[in-house]
């Protein structure tokens, strides 16, 4: 492994490590939705930021609470 190689690797490791905090937490599901859209419905306006956001919390809780309290 050349010197360069390791310095990158340790430049990249924050990113990457953030990048996989923010898909364990759900912070990068507009983006994953916005690649959705990109890839399979080309031709169709996707919801904004805010509109998406509403229709996650209607579903997510449409039937209820669903914890113990």
């Amino acid at each position: 492994m050349t010197r360069s190689s390791v310095v990158r690797r340790w430049l990249t490791w924050p990113k990457r490590t953030w990048q996989v905090v923010r898909a364990l937490s759900g912070d990068d599901a507009y983006e994953r939705y916005l690649e959705h859209c990109r890839e399979h419905h080309a031709g169709s306006t996707p919801l904004g930021r805010r509109a998406f956001y509403l229709y996650e919390q209607e579903r997510r809780y449409r039937d209820g609470p669903t914890g113990c309290c």
